[in-house]
């Protein structure tokens, strides 16, 4: 069982005993039958907890502790373990019970329906549980409780792909608070872009993506965007200016726009214009992308031997799989019959290697893969996937 459940069960235990203890202070008779019964089952849940038996012990505590207005952190919390092992059908019916009760106060009653409304959502009731949060972020008496409410809204909102209605929840207080939620906002405004964009209304697209770029100055989708626009209407020279900004403000990004830094280059015919840039990114962030590019640009000025000798000056410095490869290219195109066999044997070898290595990975929860998506699959952070640096990388 993992620890975080043995210990929130340990806490409701605690919480369970130092209620029945209180209850039993205020009686002035003698213990009677029923008491007898409570302070039973407490102490055969707290053996049920005690030999791991998570489930008899969640039944018995709920079984033995009546609903009042010193209880309903308990139940709550009792309700939440339900849903953490994944049966939230079983916290819903408690949740929903604590509701049915005429005594909570409204600052209850709110975090009832909090816990409700994350019940529905791990269920995928999510009409419910937006009917639920659309209410509780319009009513709610706590501050606490309306941000835990908006938050909550906003991640329904972005599981419905929502992206107008998560922004209107989060701006401006839940940005300003909370560094994921304004990457993600940044994000939502880069969906709502791309999709001026695919409806023919670029200038709508631009006024997103300065928005997005006023939230976070870091969102190097915005820049990729707006470079986008720029080759749709053949504005080279802000493209690469766009592009060069997108570096400067990830490294990591660089090998992503090669292409069609290159394609901008080479439609104003500035080949020795995008050799400088090469050559300044190598300095700054040793990409083997950056390699190959500028090898094949030595490659069509001075030939295959000076470029196999820039690749291997390279390598030495900051080995590489796919520099490998790429070297290997550049070899079989001179060499000899016998060694043209071994080269193109270790060739089949690297290959195969390079196909089967992801290219980009999460850096905050380690999901990788061939593609790069700016919410990552696993665990739906934005803006957390790049590629992938280091000897089967670059």
């Amino acid at each position: 069982m993992p620890d975080l459940m043995l210990l929130a069960l340990l806490l409701a235990a605690i919480a369970i005993g130092w209620w029945l203890g209180r209850r039993e202070q205020g009686r002035s008779e003698p213990r009677t039958h029923h008491a007898n019964r409570l302070s039973r089952d407490y102490f055969v849940g707290l053996n049920y907890l005690l030999n791991e038996q998570p489930d008899q012990a969640i039944e018995t505590f709920v079984q033995a502790l009546e609903v009042n207005s010193d209880t309903i952190d308990t139940h709550i919390a009792l309700g939440n373990l339900f849903r953490l092992r994944g049966e939230a059908d079983r916290a819903v019916k408690i949740h929903q019970n604590l509701l049915a009760r005429p005594a909570l106060t409204a600052l209850q009653s709110g975090q009832v329906q909090i816990e409700l409304s994350r019940d529905f959502l791990h269920l995928g009731l999510l009409d419910r549980a937006e009917r639920l949060l659309e209410s509780l972020s319009r009513e709610s008496i706590d501050e606490e409780q309306l941000n835990a409410a908006k938050r909550l809204l906003v991640d329904l909102y972005e599981r419905e792909r929502e992206w107008q209605k998560a922004l209107d929840v989060a701006l401006p207080q839940l940005v300003r608070q909370d560094d994921d939620t304004r990457r993600a906002a940044a994000h939502w405004l880069c969906e709502l872009a791309e999709g001026d964009m695919r409806s023919a209304s670029p200038a709508l697209a631009r006024k997103r993506l300065r928005h997005a770029l006023n939230i976070d100055a870091r969102c190097v989708r915005a820049n990729w965007l707006l470079a986008e626009l720029e080759r749709d209407t053949a504005n080279y020279k802000s493209q690469i200016r766009l592009l060069q900004r997108l570096a400067e403000q990830d490294r990591d990004f660089i090998p992503i726009v090669l292409e069609p830094l290159r394609d901008a280059y080479l439609k104003l015919e500035d080949e020795k214009g995008l050799e400088r840039c090469l050559h300044r990114w190598l300095e700054s962030a040793p990409h083997i992308s950056t390699v190959i590019m500028l090898a094949q640009r030595i490659e069509h000025r001075e030939g295959i031997d000076a470029a196999a000798a820039f690749v291997s000056e390279q390598l030495a410095v900051n080995p590489s799989l796919r520099g490998v490869d790429y070297l290997m290219n550049l070899y079989l195109v001179d060499a000899q019959p016998d060694q043209r066999q071994h080269f193109s044997l270790l060739k089949q070898h690297t290959g195969k290697l390079l196909e089967a290595r992801p290219r980009f990975r999460c850096h905050r929860c380690g999901f990788s893969g061939g593609q790069l998506h700016w919410q990552c699959p696993r665990c739906r952070s934005w803006g957390t996937t790049k590629p992938i640096t280091g000897l089967e990388g670059e």
